[in-house]
């Protein structure tokens, strides 16, 4: 029973944030109004979320970045690596096209602080990616090759998620991660 009511005080503290985020900004929001518009304390605020950053970045992909490392291990190893990420992120893309996702990289490039925290992200998930590929290919005797294709990986996404984003999802993400991957692959 612990668990559930932790589980639905994080979402409430992060779903109350993040209405704070749109309604006020997130340089104008506090932490003190979350945790006050969420009927915690400033204590509790900090038992769940290290910063107002870290409300925002829960919010970020619906877990994306927590699959990776997973998902990539589900491919076999007799895929080749770079094929192997395709899967991965396309598998997980759809995780992006939520509201809330929409909103949160709309908060993240709202600022330098976060725009800069937003690359940071990518960079995180690419060495999730990295890490998850170093033990699906334990005897890789070259890592480098590894973590070039997580790095391009991410670099797709990035771009694809750019081209949603100006394209007004006309599509769904994962036919601009289609496009990004067909369009390395075409050039290697």
């Amino acid at each position: 029973m612990f668990l559930p009511v932790m589980r639905q005080v994080f979402a409430q503290i992060a779903d109350v944030g993040l209405k704070l985020f749109i309604q006020n900004g997130y340089d104008a929001t506090t932490l003190d109004a979350i945790a006050a518009a969420a009927g915690i304390s400033r204590r509790t605020f900090f038992y769940y979320f290290k910063s107002k950053e870290a409300v925002l970045m829960a919010l970020q992909g619906d877990g994306f970045p927590q699959a990776l490392r997973p998902t990539i291990l589900e491919e076999s190893p007799t895929t080749p690596p770079l094929q192997a990420v395709r899967n991965c992120v396309l598998k997980l893309v759809e995780r992006y096209e939520t509201k809330e996702s929409v909103i949160v990289d709309r908060l993240l490039r709202s600022t330098e602080a976060l725009r800069i925290r937003k690359q940071a992200l990518f960079v995180e998930m690419e060495q999730a990616l990295f890490e998850g590929m170093s033990e699906l290919w334990p005897s890789n005797d070259r890592p480098e090759a590894l973590r070039i294709a997580a790095m391009a990986g991410m670099g797709v996404l990035r771009l694809a998620m750019d081209r949603w984003r100006e394209d007004h999802a006309k599509h769904p993400l994962a036919h601009y991660v289609s496009e990004g991957f067909d369009l390395l692959e075409n050039q290697a």
